[in-house]
């Protein structure tokens, strides 16, 4: 189990994913039902929002720092 400063320290990460997603215009979305299946691994993935479509981890498979990664090589 976390404690309190990892959780926050994970929650500012992910934070910051999502901002610079949205910085290049994506969006990094967690899907948090159903984690642990074949499809979900409980991480992000890359969306388009304007045109609907999948850029990277077609299975909830990125790390915040991959996205931050992905989106900063935009």
């Amino acid at each position: 189990m976390m404690s309190n400063q990892q959780e926050r320290v994970v929650k500012a990460l992910e934070q910051r994913a999502r901002r610079k997603a949205k910085s290049v215009g994506l969006a990094a979305v967690m899907c948090r039902k159903g984690i642990g299946s074949v499809d979900n691994r409980g991480r992000f993935r890359i969306i388009d929002p304007f045109l609907g479509t999948l850029e990277a981890g077609e299975r909830f498979d990125l790390t915040a720092e991959e996205v931050i990664a992905y989106c900063s090589a935009e």
